[in-house]
């Protein structure tokens, strides 16, 4: 066998064991770059009617809301890198989103927990009327708190709030121009 043979085995054996290994962890992951604990946080499958139509339950989807908002705010103060003299009003701040977490978890546990068929349209309106004046409610509780912490915050911490999701969804979806494709 010669040095070129020897090369050209070795490198293809090399290639085939790299792909037995990546295959199986593509296969699932389900999409390159993506974390892979994700697989372990991901919902059931939903359940689905006797004609195979996917049920609703909007009480679990406010409740994910609320924890995803907590989780945030956790998630928001590691990454802001708060001084102690930042703490008070960083406090204030979450004790205003506490608070508003318990109001919108009690109007989350309200919500039916499954609905079969989809509501007609008054009854939609109705619902997505009332979700617009939970949260309006909840920036008007949560907001002078912010401000009163943005206040305090350096530019390179304003630049982090500036970019961060907040109220559960991308501000600049709704005020601003869109941070990149859809």
């Amino acid at each position: 066998m010669t040095f070129f043979s020897r090369t050209l085995a070795a490198s293809t054996a090399a290639v085939i064991a790299g792909l037995m290994v990546a295959a199986p962890a593509l296969a699932l992951d389900g999409a390159v770059g993506e974390d892979p604990l994700e697989l372990a946080q991901a919902a059931p499958a939903l359940p689905t009617t006797d004609r195979g139509r996917t049920t609703f339950n909007p009480q679990s989807i406010c409740l994910d809301h609320v924890a995803r908002r907590a989780g945030g705010r956790t998630y928001l103060r590691i990454r802001l890198d708060l001084k102690p003299e930042q703490m008070t009003a960083w406090s204030a701040f979450t004790k205003a989103a506490d608070d508003a977490d318990v109001k919108e978890t009690a109007r989350c546990k309200a919500l039916p927990t499954e609905l079969k068929e989809r509501p007609g349209y008054i009854e939609r309106l109705t619902m997505r009327e009332a979700a617009m004046k939970a949260q309006l409610d909840r920036i008007e509780a949560v907001k002078p708190s912010l401000a009163a912490l943005y206040g305090t915050l350096s530019a390179e911490q304003k630049t982090v709030l500036d970019g961060a999701r907040m109220m559960g969804g991308s501000m600049r979806g709704t005020m601003g121009p869109p941070s990149g494709p859809r």
